[in-house]
């Protein structure tokens, strides 16, 4: 026999245990792939002062997990970051403005507004309180179908800081269910009642998926200062970027409606133009 040959029993032998490591390592490779990595608990905000009595406000059924951990990664939503400020204004080159209108729907005036926007063929954005527009969700579908921006405004209109973190998702989590059932999207930004923001809100906000938005110029129409009131404090607010703060519900609205038709032409007779914001 050559040297270079094996015996045939110790040939046996190399092949059984050839076979026995590659089923080992076989094993380890399956064992690798099926395992995934535990996923990071996104943290939430430490708890903080007590509600204010009222009206209990039930758990949202709103969740972030469609729009992140659990969607195909292309069609994950970019998060934006938690901000310490809203935005007052907004850029854009040229002489643009943005018109806003809180507290709605109402059908008593929405309706009137909405038909001076599509007059003008301008757009717009809708601050809704959740109680509102779940009520509402065809005067919801007509401002989505003009064209229009609908924000979060939470679900009852309360002062955010006085609000522990669990009711503030509430508030804004509850609305933004009722945005996206009716829309098919949710709300790509949010506004706080009073212009009342504190750290919370902003990160529950931004965990939602929501930027914060102001106002450059406010109208004061909830104290029913008069139509030409109105018109005057637009109008002398008026510049590049500047973001006017209405009202389309809340209380009476017919000076908010009268004022609207009266100075919307004159800003587009001015070289302004009437925008929203896009992201």
């Amino acid at each position: 026999m050559k040297s270079h040959q094996m015996l045939p029993g110790r040939r046996s032998v190399l092949r059984v245990a050839a076979c026995l490591g590659a089923a080992a390592t076989a094993g380890l490779l399956f064992t690798e792939r099926g395992s995934a990595p535990a996923r990071t608990a996104v943290s939430r905000p430490a708890a903080g002062p007590r509600a204010v009595a009222g009206p209990p406000v039930k758990a949202s059924a709103y969740r972030l997990q469609p729009m992140t951990a659990y969607s195909p990664p292309r069609f994950r939503r970019a998060m934006p970051p938690v901000r310490q400020r809203p935005f007052l204004e907004v850029s854009d080159a040229g002489r643009t403005m943005v018109l806003t209108f809180d507290d709605g729907p109402d059908p008593r005036y929405t309706p009137d507004i909405l038909s001076t926007l599509r007059k003008y063929e301008v757009p717009a954005m809708f601050f809704v309180c959740g109680e509102m527009a779940s009520d509402h969700r065809d005067l919801l579908r007509e401002m989505a179908d003009d064209g229009h921006v609908v924000g979060n405004h939470t679900w009852s209109h309360p002062l955010i800081p006085k609000l522990p973190p669990s009711r503030i998702r509430d508030e804004l989590g509850r609305t933004s269910e009722v945005i996206e059932e009716t829309l098919g999207t949710p709300p790509l930004w949010y506004r706080a009642p009073f212009g009342a923001w504190n750290k919370h809100s902003f990160e529950i906000g931004a965990q939602l998926g929501m930027e914060p938005l102001a106002w450059t110029v406010d109208t004061l129409d909830w104290t029913e200062p008069g139509t030409k009131t109105i018109v005057r404090r637009v109008l002398d607010g008026a510049g590049p970027g500047v973001v006017v703060l209405s009202h389309d519900a809340g209380g009476d609205r017919s000076q908010s409606v009268a004022a609207l038709r009266s100075y919307l032409p004159e800003l587009l007779d001015a070289g302004y133009r009437i925008t929203v914001p896009r992201r």
